[in-house]
């Protein structure tokens, strides 16, 4: 495919860039990826920490994306080697390895999530293993004579660590020139990441310069902010929209976001540009649009990014009918109970919540209602012959039978 003009692609990968390093540089390499009709290689890292992605993590991918628009070449590097060492970035102290299990697990999950959006043809998947893993001792230590103790001392959290008088194991040290010499391996052109990851990536630069090729450009995204608006999104602080939740789920927690999350949720996980946004911006401050049908319109697409077209509608339908009209959805997920069942019960067995403990936590926050009505004991029984019709938090709506 014939490339852009670099004026026009570089307005793309801004979107919602916190940082270029440099840009000029990377005006540059486009420019030659256009003489030469070459694509550059793009290159972002993930370390299966954890089985599922959440829209925080889709920041990076939709960046991805961008570049796949504009004709480059992605590798979605799973970092299964470096995974095995557990990256401390922002934590203040150590981060438990993972077992190579557990690992191959959550890349698996990894692998059939991310094609909701990238294109698969334009992707190449690697792991880190297939280099690192094949060291040898002498190769590790020529890798760490390329860099010096102070220089990794400088990165915030080991610095913070240091000062303060807390543990760093060697192997953490090891971390950063371990992800820098990926984008060894692959001849990277670019590597984007978090701002938590900033020094990493420069690091890349500077081994690539070490071993004698061109220093990749970084870019740098922003860490998104959870349904709270304050923490980074987190499923352990539950501030999070997975993107295999269902549609209506998805829907209803975009849903619940505030104005001016809002539109930084547009900026990071839509590819509507800028300049759209602003135009938003300035129809709500002046009264001609309002927010509301901005909002819909941002569940909506984010719903279908994941779900479908098709998915997304339904899911609005049944917001609607459910939060704008109060009434309750027409289809609903059907369960089974067995007479002398107790709703603490059902709640369990079809995990709708992970444990008893967590199941009585709803009810004491007044978060079950059967037929409308709300129920303060976990163990009310359910009848049999009846059909009910159970409410869990604001937006899981089940038919009972």
């Amino acid at each position: 495919m014939p490339f852009a003009p670099v004026p026009e692609q570089l307005d793309l990968i801004r979107k919602g860039a916190v940082e270029i390093i440099a840009e000029e540089e990377l005006a540059r390499k486009l420019e030659r990826s256009r003489r030469e009709s070459k694509p550059l290689v793009v290159k972002a890292g993930f370390d299966p920490t954890a089985p599922d992605i959440h829209l925080g993590h889709t920041v990076l991918i939709r960046k991805l994306h961008h570049f796949q628009q504009l004709g480059h070449t992605v590798v979605f590097l799973i970092g299964d080697f470096t995974g095995l060492i557990g990256d401390p970035s922002g934590r203040n102290k150590t981060r438990p390895p993972l077992s190579r299990a557990e690992i191959d697990a959550n890349a698996e999950t990894y692998k059939k999530q991310i094609f909701k959006l990238l294109d698969e043809k334009q992707t190449v998947i690697d792991f880190n293993s297939r280099w690192l893993g094949a060291m040898s001792f002498a190769d590790v230590i020529r890798l760490t004579s390329s860099y010096t103790v102070a220089r990794i001392l400088e990165r915030d959290d080991f610095a913070k660590r240091y000062k303060a008088g807390e543990p760093i194991s060697v192997h953490e040290l090891l971390y950063p020139l371990a992800q820098g010499y990926d984008s060894v391996a692959l001849h990277a052109d670019v590597e984007l990441g978090g701002t938590d990851q900033k020094f990493n990536l420069l690091v890349g630069r500077e081994l690539q310069r070490a071993w004698g090729q061109e220093p990749q450009v970084i870019l740098t995204m922003p860490l998104l902010e959870g349904l709270d608006g304050v923490q980074k999104m987190s499923k352990s602080l539950d501030n999070y929209v997975g993107i295999t939740e269902p549609a209506k789920e998805i829907f209803g927690k975009i849903m619940s976001v505030s104005d001016e999350l809002m539109y930084r949720y547009f900026e990071l996980l839509t590819d509507i540009r800028s300049s759209r946004i602003e135009e938003m911006k300035s129809q709500a401050r002046l009264g001609t649009a309002n927010p509301r049908d901005f909002k819909m319109a941002l569940a909506r697409q984010i719903a279908a990014d994941f779900h479908g077209a098709e998915a997304a509608a339904a899911a609005e339908r049944d917001f609607v009918q459910v939060f704008q009209k109060k009434q309750t959805p027409g289809e609903m997920e059907r369960l089974e109970f067995a007479a002398g069942d107790t709703v603490v019960d059902l709640l369990v067995r079809h995990r709708i919540a992970a444990t008893r403990a967590e199941a009585k936590r709803l009810f004491a926050q007044g978060g079950v209602t059967l037929d409308d009505e709300k129920i303060s004991d976990p163990q009310m029984p359910l009848h049999k012959g009846r059909t009910y019709v159970l409410k869990v938090g604001k937006r899981r709506f089940f038919r009972l039978s």
